[in-house]
């Protein structure tokens, strides 16, 4: 169902969520472009914009990854916002992701269709319940590998490794710790280097 701003479906106009509206992807394509949004189970959830230690985390993590990644040629790492497309009624903007090389093929010009090999969320208040629970959960349903959750306040890393239908944890990282991922053999680097306290 298309609920827009005039309470009419047109293509012009820009969809805005209502309480126990269903909604798609195409639903979602007409969100307020000033606005980020998600759709779960075709909910439309408004993305605060995040705090400043957040995104330091985002690039020094999007960083790693991809340095490692484009040394070996193993495939793509991307960062937030972009358009995961899981379903007609789910799509998200995961903080990090990667996709493999043989699977780049899921990567178009306007956002990648299909689960990523890994995703990484860096919890924050506004939504660290929904990334501990709900994205977990949607997660493992469309068989993303590897789940990374970074808790900034505890200053902890938690490697999620999918067995089956759902995550089992891999690893706890916190201080002084050298996070490794089942996915990506041979990526090793110290958690203090993401937490690290900036220099100005």
């Amino acid at each position: 169902m298309t609920e827009t701003l005039a309470g009419t479906a047109h293509a012009t106009q820009a969809v805005v969520p209502r309480p126990g509206v269903r909604y798609t992807y195409e639903d979602y394509r007409r969100t307020p472009d000033d606005e980020r949004f998600e759709l779960l189970d075709g909910e439309l959830i408004v993305v605060p914009a995040p705090r400043v230690d957040h995104q330091r985390i985002v690039l020094r993590l999007a960083s790693l990854l991809d340095a490692f990644v484009e040394e070996r040629r193993l495939g793509v790492v991307l960062l937030a916002p972009c358009d995961v497309v899981l379903s007609d009624t789910d799509v998200v903007q995961p903080d990090v992701l990667f996709v493999a090389a043989e699977r780049a093929h899921i990567i178009v010009p306007e956002n990648v269709r299909g689960a990523p090999d890994l995703v990484v969320e860096v919890l924050s208040s506004s939504s660290a319940k929904r990334d501990r629970i709900e994205k977990r959960a949607l997660y493992a349903k469309h068989a993303v590998r590897e789940y990374w959750q970074v808790d900034v306040g505890a200053g902890t890393l938690t490697v999620l490794r999918l067995a089956d239908t759902r995550f089992e944890i891999d690893g706890v990282y916190g201080k002084g710790r050298t996070v490794t991922s089942p996915s990506l053999p041979g990526l090793r680097f110290a958690l203090d280097r993401v937490f690290r306290s900036p220099r100005y």
